[in-house]
């Protein structure tokens, strides 16, 4: 008897784990989706042998189709009994309370759609991936809680309610082990900043991962420039406050010794190219402090100098040797020898629109020169510069078993019209709106078509322009501009005149050499003039003119700093005349010489300007077309406020036939960080208004008092001043205030002056 209750047990203990065989499959609880679907999804047929470990795997496998809220599966005799309840279907999924992020790059994170089965799991990573987008933001306190809003048919709206808060800000950074760089010098190396409430127009002030990791690799990077390089990061700390809304984070640092500069050499493999050549590029001397950017500099002007005499794909490695006894670095440049590689095929690929002649137009090299790739390089930015390309790629690829290079030019070419209008002030033109349309790259020849309008105070103009890049197939530019302006001088300032002109000019330029370029223009103007010093009424007046011009430019750019080295000049002489009402000639010139210095953070500017009209056959030069000075050629003066003026009408100046006048300005950095682009400049400036006609020297016979004669100079005038100059992301801005030293009675000073532009 005991022995048979034995058994019986083992039998009941045994049964669950072997199972049983399926002879039916019953599903139910199923409302959308149809029975047969289900037993697909189950992974079951008839036959097999279900026990308890299988149909917990039947569940789970139910369960991760995401279909399914409830599921209980079980063996009834031979038969498996499913049991399912359907989970909702999506009707809607929506975003709520979020105004940092917009909605369509959340969505871009969303894997849950409308019309699926509802899945918590799936709306958790959802949350994940959002929360990921607001932290690189720097919104570490952000809180999204997804809601589940029932509606019948079981279906369900999902909405995701965000909390945004305000970013985690930085509120300190610090530094330790520094002592050659004080913490302020160190917090200007690095892209994040400690939070101000003046750092509404950037976002360094929030904290980022990423950017802290970046800011150790810029510290590396300035120590290296210094001589440092034995220096390390070897702890980057920060910690949150508890509501994770400010972040405080402190670089440690081991600084070491500072390097110079020894021996400096170059192991030169090519027996056609001279070594002291190669000696000219190399940008550092013996006794400098050591710079990495002036080793990375020497390669690739290593690479350049070489690939010019046809060798490509060199490697340049630099061999330090360090001294510790004298604390310098011998620097190798050792060069690895290639063989003298030609271009065979130049191949234009992706343009779609421009003509493939435009293209080889801008690039400088041909089928069959020598492969260089500072000449390809050079092609490559003419192409980006023409801003016809999103993109450009030069591929080499070589010829082989010979020593030809095929290249590839792959363009992606972007739209290259603008649709542009603008607003600003000054205080020649007053207040101004403008707008245009331009073509930059007219039916895909590199053609530039403008029609342009502005309306201002004191200034109305319409213009349309026309310019042939490449005249007749050369590097010639051609072109011709129509334009009619009206000037409402006559409540200006000391102008005190009106003048409605109408110009049409035809003109040509072309490169004279790397800097210098060269235009000539042919123009003729059809001109109503009303003068109140004259008080006859509209005078006609056609004016056509020959004139050419010489411009030189060369300048080194620190793009960052908007700091400049280098010269700026032109040189201009032009015929009026032809027939026209009057004729005279007009020599022209101006220089800005500019200096960027300490991090290219300071520049000193100086600028020089002069004019000449030299009447023909004693003509009279109508006060309209003279110089005049003021303003923001003379700053502490008002708009053509020096200067001779008549003794009955002394508001308005009379102009002279001549002008020199210049500038010396030093922009410097101000307390505000410098991604602000805020500098404050101090500046002196100075000018001479040459003598107008000397038939302006008169007054009338009857009057013998001094305080009606005529006011007649041609004396130097000098102001000084400060002032502000912000690029604003709409444009710069200039804010001076300017103190006449030197001047007349019959001067009209103007401390303050603002000038603003911006186009959008």
């Amino acid at each position: 008897m005991k022995k048979i209750s034995v058994i019986a047990i083992l039998s009941a203990l045994v049964a669950p784990a072997y199972g049983a065989t399926v002879s039916r499959i019953d599903v139910s609880g199923n409302q959308r989706m149809d029975a047969e679907s289900i037993r697909i999804l189950s992974d079951v047929k008839i036959g097999d042998n279900v026990g308890d470990m299988r149909t917990n795997a039947i569940a789970k496998k139910l369960e991760s189709s995401g279909y399914f809220s409830k599921i209980d599966v079980r063996m009834s005799g031979n038969v498996l009994k499913i049991n399912i309840t359907e989970a909702p279907t999506i009707n809607m999924v929506t975003v709520e309370g979020n105004d940092e992020v917009s909605t369509d790059d959340l969505k871009k994170e969303i894997r849950t759609k409308e019309r699926t089965s509802y899945d918590a799991s799936v709306i958790g990573a959802d949350v994940q991936r959002m929360l990921t987008i607001y932290q690189r933001k720097g919104f570490f306190g952000t809180k999204i809680e997804p809601k589940r809003i029932e509606l019948p048919d079981n279906r369900v709206n999902v909405v995701y309610e965000i909390t945004e808060g305000h970013p985690t800000w930085i509120t300190d950074i610090d530094f330790e082990g520094n002592k050659e760089f004080s913490d302020r010098t160190l917090r200007g190396e690095i892209l994040s900043r400690e939070h101000a409430w003046w750092r509404f127009m950037t976002q360094f002030d929030t904290f980022d991962e990423d950017r802290i990791q970046y800011d150790g690799q810029m510290l590396r990077q300035f120590y290296l420039r210094n001589g440092y390089v034995d220096f390390n990061v070897t702890d980057t700390s920060g910690t949150f406050t508890p509501d994770r809304q400010y972040y405080s984070v402190v670089f440690t640092v081991t600084e070491g010794d500072q390097y110079d500069f020894g021996k400096l050499s170059i192991d030169n493999p090519f027996d056609d190219i001279p070594t002291d050549v190669l000696q000219d590029v190399i940008v550092m001397s013996s006794g400098d402090t050591y710079n990495v950017d002036k080793v990375d500099e020497t390669m690739s002007a290593l690479r350049s100098a070489v690939a010019d005499y046809g060798y490509a794909f060199i490697t340049v490695e630099p061999i330090p040797t360090k001294n510790e006894d004298d604390k310098t670095i011998d620097l190798k440049f050792k060069i690895e020898k290639s063989n003298r590689v030609y271009l065979n095929t130049i191949n234009i690929l992706g343009n779609v629109r421009t003509f493939d002649t435009v293209i080889e137009h801008l690039i400088p090299m041909r089928a069959g020169d020598p492969f260089s790739l500072q000449t390809i390089e050079e092609g490559r930015q003419k192409l980006m510069r023409t801003r016809y390309f999103k993109d450009v790629q030069m591929v080499p690829t070589r010829v082989a078993d010979s020593n030809m290079m095929n290249l590839d030019i792959r363009v992606e070419e972007q739209p290259t019209g603008e649709l542009s209008g603008g607003f600003g002030w000054s205080n020649i033109n007053g207040f101004m709106v403008d707008a245009g349309i331009t073509e930059n790259n007219f039916m895909g020849r590199g053609q530039i078509v403008q029609l342009r309008g502005s309306i201002a105070e004191y200034q109305k103009q319409a213009l349309f322009s026309f310019t042939e890049p490449y005249l007749f197939g050369r590097a010639l530019s051609g072109g011709f501009d129509v334009s009619y302006t009206m000037y409402d001088y006559s409540s200006l300032g000391s102008f005190g005149y009106d003048r409605d002109s109408l110009t049409i000019a035809g003109r040509m330029g072309w490169r004279l050499t790397d800097h210098w370029t060269q235009s000539l223009r042919l123009s003729a103007s059809f001109d109503q003039n009303y003068d109140i010093q004259v008080d006859s009424g509209w005078q006609k007046a056609n004016l056509y003119t020959l004139s050419t011009n010489f411009r030189y430019h060369n300048l080194d750019t620190n793009f960052a700093q908007n700091t400049h080295t280098g010269v700026v000049a032109n040189l201009g002489i032009a015929y009026t005349g032809f027939g026209g009402t009057e004729s005279f000639m007009r020599y022209s010139g101006d220089i800005i010489g500019m200096v960027k210095f300490w991090d290219d953070r300071w520049q000193l500017r100086s600028s020089l300007d002069f004019g000449y009209i030299q009447p023909l056959e004693d003509d009279y030069i109508s006060r309209v077309y003279r110089y005049f000075l003021g303003g923001e050629s003379l700053r502490g003066f008002d708009v053509a406020g020096v200067g001779s003026r008549n003794w009955a009408y002394d508001t308005y100046a009379l102009g002279g036939l001549w002008k020199i006048n210049g500038s010396t300005q030093l922009n410097f950095p101000i307390f505000i960080p410098d991604e602000y682009q805020i500098k404050g400049f101090v500046f002196m400036d100075y000018g001479i208004l040459g003598k107008p006609p000397s038939v302006e020297d008169y007054y009338p016979a009857n009057m013998h008092l001094p305080q009606y004669k005529n006011h007649i100079d041609d004396n130097l005038r000098t102001s000084a001043g400060v002032g502000i100059y912000w690029n604003t992301p709409m444009g710069p801005m200039n804010f001076s205030w300017g103190w006449p030293l030197k001047m007349t009675k019959y001067d009209r000073e103007q401390r303050f002056l603002l000038s603003f532009e911006t186009q959008f």
